[in-house]
């Protein structure tokens, strides 16, 4: 989870707590003049979960917020280890540079469904 924190922030994302010590992290967006909800929706469309979130200080509604919450649950499950943090950190940035082009949400999604094939959950691969 650190290693997707320090490379998220590699990427200018600005992390509410400034990393992580469990498995959770709260984006604010502010810095990117993205809202919560328009970045949930292109990760969504990427094949990535997250949920828009209120941050502090928050100057958007609760239906939009200006952050988003990202468990790792999924990941650390998977038995996903540094290298997939890092390119699920590098996706975040893609997705964030390209939430209205289709075509390369679609291939993120592409790489999820590949990456998740070759880290089954364990007892249903």
């Amino acid at each position: 989870m650190a290693v997707l924190a320090k490379t998220l922030i590699h990427f200018d994302f600005n992390l509410v707590t400034g990393g992580t010590d469990n498995h959770l992290i709260l984006i604010d967006l502010q810095n990117k003049n993205i809202s919560g909800l328009e970045f949930q929706n292109a990760l969504t469309k990427a094949g990535i979960s997250v949920n828009k979130n209120s941050v502090p200080n928050d100057s958007r509604p609760p239906k939009i917020t200006s952050g988003v919450r990202v468990g790792t649950a999924a990941i650390t499950t998977r038995n996903m280890g540094v290298i997939e943090m890092q390119r699920i950190a590098e996706m975040f940035n893609i997705v964030a540079e390209n939430m209205d082009n289709e075509e390369r949400l679609a291939e993120i999604k592409e790489e999820i469904k590949v990456m998740c094939k070759n880290f089954p959950v364990p007892g249903m691969g």
